[in-house]
């Protein structure tokens, strides 16, 4: 007999880790009793969401794994939805986050998800918004979000998180040339890892100097995840209070509605029903595509 929602939401509130499993796994195969939880559910604003992007081999997930260490530590519950480049065979997550991550993968304070992008190109599909608000409406102190590095384009973890860590190299100067990535405008803490390469030190003061020349009150630290050099005061950077934007938290609340919304629409729109009156009315010689949608949906 398939449990009803009010186990799901008692589970889920718990924080019962097979019963949010199997809530997220509902999300991922938006099986229809997933939207009835999520109006269910108690969502927390209060639990922070930290959002760590940049480029490939910038060494995010090592990253993650000192900060989700530094959280055990203080014996508090951390989430980390891991989202990966989606496989080429069946859009599932790629389980490499989860081997980097490595034992803190069975702590009982830590619950691991890879989810696949989904093809998603600012790395996040709309399923995400969803999962982490599942994560919101548990017991959890922190959660931290992940995102595939695909450059200018991720941008998009600007809809989910409170506080975003761009995870940068030395030899990142290109991604934020004259202020040319978006993510310059998303970023609340830039990260250098890998801080003992050659150029490390040029690359930090210039950064500092781009930011203070576009008015930008954003801090800068040097890190180098392997030695867990730098580590503790990102995490510090973390744990510090937050101050609310409010003009942020509304650009925030709006992209994860606006992407909630365009999801719900299409989720409306019957494929086979299309191709049936695109079938019927592309017969007529003056047949226009655009009409067609103007005057259908």
């Amino acid at each position: 007999m398939e449990p009803n929602i009010a186990y799901y939401v008692d589970g889920i509130t718990k924080g019962n880790y097979s019963v949010l499993a199997r809530a997220i796994s509902m999300v991922e195969n938006d099986n229809s009793m997933s939207l009835d939880i999520l109006e269910q559910v108690k969502i927390s604003a209060e639990i922070p969401v930290i959002g760590f992007t940049g480029p490939p081999g910038a060494g995010k997930s090592t990253l993650i794994r000192a900060t989700v260490e530094n959280y055990v530590k203080k014996k508090k519950r951390v989430a980390v939805v891991a989202v990966d480049p989606s496989s080429p065979f069946n859009q599932g997550a790629l389980l490499g986050d989860r081997i980097r991550l490595g034992a803190l993968f069975n702590h009982p304070d830590v619950y691991i998800r890879s989810l696949s992008s989904r093809g998603a190109l600012g790395g996040l599909s709309y399923k995400t918004i969803e999962i982490v608000d599942l994560l919101r409406s548990s017991n959890f102190d922190a959660i931290i979000l992940e995102t595939v590095g695909v450059g200018q384009s991720e941008v998009d973890v600007i809809g989910l998180a409170d506080r975003v860590v761009v995870v940068l190299v030395p030899e990142s100067g290109d991604e934020i040339q004259h202020s040319k990535s978006g993510i310059m405008e998303i970023a609340d803490l830039f990260v250098i890892n890998k801080a003992d390469r050659p150029g490390a030190d040029l690359f930090f003061s210039s950064l500092k100097k781009a930011l203070l020349q576009n008015n930008k009150n954003i801090g800068v630290l040097k890190t180098n995840a392997e030695e867990e050099v730098g580590t503790h005061e990102l995490f510090e950077w973390i744990e510090s209070p937050l101050i609310i934007d409010r003009e942020k938290a509304l650009l925030v609340m709006t992209e994860r509605a606006w992407r909630l919304i365009i999801h719900k629409q299409v989720r409306a729109i019957d494929k086979i029903a299309l191709a049936k009156k695109l079938e019927e009315q592309n017969k007529e010689p003056d047949f226009n595509l655009y009409r067609f949608i103007a005057a259908n949906y």
